[in-house]
């Protein structure tokens, strides 16, 4: 059956046609994917529909397009970012606000894209899991502020699990702002007056200290700042100095480029100020002018060639900001009983480990010292001849109490299903393990935000395709665990990776030479990095448009780099991938299976006193 016979295929025809009316955008690219939904400023991705045109799938798909397309018609987003809060709760809730804005006078206006945007709220509540929480502690408040801000301005009730979410969290918005909350319906279809709204709501609610500066209060003072100069333009010069020539006013423009490279300093600057560097420059002998800014730095300390198209759209984020509490907790159960058969082995692995460094913990002295503790077993000697000094002795240190371990996880969708899954428990029970033996550990992912290229393509390709633009997708790299972070507090963060559409594609070089950072960065004496991957760097936007070694070449140069400098020990295990000819210390395991096994053996060697035992160990390329 070709193409043309798919029976979705006219459905989504007319809602791509739909959605570029609603948004009064005529150019608006739309398409269909797996992918989460998401807009750009000239792209709309909308959820997937298959040939069933099922009732629920239809719904949402024309939920989410009359969600974008009513943000695009009546969003700026100038004036959004002009009142946009500093603090990220505080932006939460103005985004929150902000959407419930839009949709509420789509809502209004055309009353069909109300159901269609229930559902799509309904749909995205159920997910989240918001029908089973119990106590507002475990619903997100910024969500609940978005879906009241809705139901007030439309009147409409919310689908069940949403309802619930509002309603834990509805009292005590109502009690802390109900005299903002009246201004509600003269400010909505104003969205400067709304933005004002919004962070009088946030200050309402406690987070006042999270908003920044006022931008209004801004204008006005720079307003009342210019109207001054205009009145008295001579009011800040001292009274023994001329008015400034002619010839000074002609030179203050390339004086004001000079002072651009720091724009602080001139924002602050007095005006005597700026004529002493206006004489300073005027008395320097030729060929001796202000140098040119300094060169952009170069994205990569391994390799200066390295080049990155975009880097605005790359996030280092936290696993908790990626989840709400709830669904981490949900993600976590999952995992938990998608490996409960192999938890024992792991946990035995694990109590394996542990008895080998709590036996290099016992205590350990050397004797015959000038100093320290009294030696009493040596006593004797004195007894029999009491010229025999005093001997003392004085506790070893052990090697590994002042040490880190960072664990980094490939995050691609080659990992999807049981790598991930037992390299996610592995990860888990070490770090409980390491840190019952007080060795400090760290749990961090890679992965991309896009498949195929994010935000940095659609750039490029706006830019008209310029050669050899590096790297041009975005990249996500996650947090798991921070080194100082109690396990405790973290159980459920690896939970995430179970988390639909989180896998993606890896560009492994990157992401080490961040692990690299942050782990020199940190005060321990040894630093013990292991790299745990299943494939070769891959991005297809990437690879296509640069030499096809691209990001190879760059993980063979940080490698490189991490080997050379010594400041941390550099081990990797791949999973039915040959890592060993990239890293000089690796293991390659053909089954995820033993993984548990290969990174628990792993660590023991490198805590081994015995250096013929760790030499044996990664004597090894392939356990089979």
């Amino acid at each position: 059956m070709s193409q043309n016979d798919n029976p979705a295929e006219p459905f989504k025809k007319a809602l791509a046609d739909a959605t570029r009316v609603l948004a009064d955008d005529p150019d608006i690219a739309v398409s269909y994917s797996v992918d989460p939904p998401g807009m750009t400023p000239d792209s709309m991705r909308l959820p997937q529909v298959s040939r069933r045109l099922s009732k629920a799938e239809v719904l949402l798909a024309r939920g989410t397009a009359d969600a974008y397309a009513l943000r695009r018609r009546f969003h700026d987003e100038g004036t959004h970012t002009r009142y946009e809060p500093q603090g990220q709760m505080a932006r939460d809730l103005y985004d929150a606000m902000e959407t419930a804005r839009c949709e509420a006078i789509g809502a209004r206006a055309m009353p069909g894209t109300a159901g269609n945007i229930d559902a799509k709220i309904g749909a995205e509540a159920e997910r989240k899991g918001y029908a089973q929480i119990e106590e507002a502690a475990g619903a997100p408040l910024a969500i609940a502020t978005g879906y009241l801000i809705r139901h007030l301005a439309t009147g409409r009730d919310l689908p069940p699990a949403a309802q619930n979410v509002m309603d834990l969290w509805r009292e005590h918005i109502e009690h802390e702002a109900a005299d903002t909350l009246g201004d509600l319906e003269a400010t909505l279809a104003d969205q400067a007056r709304f933005a004002r709204f919004a962070r009088k709501i946030i200050e309402d609610l406690g987070y006042g200290d999270q908003l920044g500066d006022d931008p209004d209060t801004d204008d006005d003072d720079q307003e009342d700042s210019a109207e001054n100069e205009e009145d008295n333009p001579d009011e800040d010069q001292p009274q023994n100095e001329d008015k400034e020539s002619p010839e000074d006013s002609e030179a203050a423009p390339e004086q004001s480029q000079d002072d651009s490279r720091d724009s602080s300093e001139a924002q602050v600057a007095m005006d005597q100020m700026a004529d002493a560097d206006l004489t300073e420059e005027s008395e320097m002998p030729d060929g001796d002018m202000p140098l040119d800014p300094p060169p952009h730095a170069p994205f990569s300390e391994a390799d200066p060639d390295y080049q990155v198209y975009r880097a605005d759209y790359d996030e280092e984020i936290r696993a908790e900001d990626l989840a709400e509490p709830s669904e981490l907790e949900r993600l976590r159960a999952y995992l938990d009983q998608q490996l409960e058969p192999l938890k024992g082995a792991v946990s035995r692995l694990a109590n394996k480990l542990q008895r080998r460094l709590q036996a290099q913990q016992n205590r350990s002295w050397e004797f015959d010292r000038e100093e320290g503790i009294l030696d009493a077993g040596r006593l004797a000697r004195v007894v029999a001849n009491p010229t025999t000094p005093l001997s003392f002795k004085v506790e070893k240190d052990t090697d590994f109490r002042d040490t880190v371990v960072t664990l980094l996880l490939d995050n691609s969708g080659s990992m999807r299903g049981r790598p991930i899954s037992i390299a996610a428990i592995c990860a888990d029970v070490l770090a409980r393990t390491l840190e019952r033996c007080q060795v400090k550990v760290e749990i961090l992912g890679f992965t991309t935000r896009a498949w195929k290229g994010g935000q940095a393509r659609e750039d490029w390709l706006n830019d008209g395709r310029p050669q050899q633009p590096g790297r041009l997708n975005d990249l996500r790299h996650i947090i798991y665990k921070s080194a100082d972070a109690p396990w405790r507090r973290t159980r459920d963060n690896l939970g995430l990776m179970m988390k639909e559409g989180l896998l993606k594609e890896n560009i492994d070089g990157e992401a080490l030479e961040w692990a690299h950072r942050r782990i020199c960065a940190r005060p321990e004496a040894r630093k013990i990095l292991m790299v745990i991957s299943d494939g070769a760097p891959v991005d297809d936007s990437t690879l296509s448009v640069n030499p096809a070694n691209y990001l190879e070449k760059h993980l063979r140069d940080v490698i490189a780099m991490v080997e050379k400098r010594k400041a941390i020990e550099l081990i990797a295990i791949g999973i039915g991938h040959d890592v060993t000819r990239y890293y000089e210390r690796a293991v390659t395991i053909t089954d995820v299976e033993q993984l548990a096994g290969a990174m628990t053996e792993q660590l023991a060697a490198l805590f081994d006193s015995d250096p013929r035992a760790r030499a044996k160990l990664f004597g090894l390329k392939r356990v089979s």
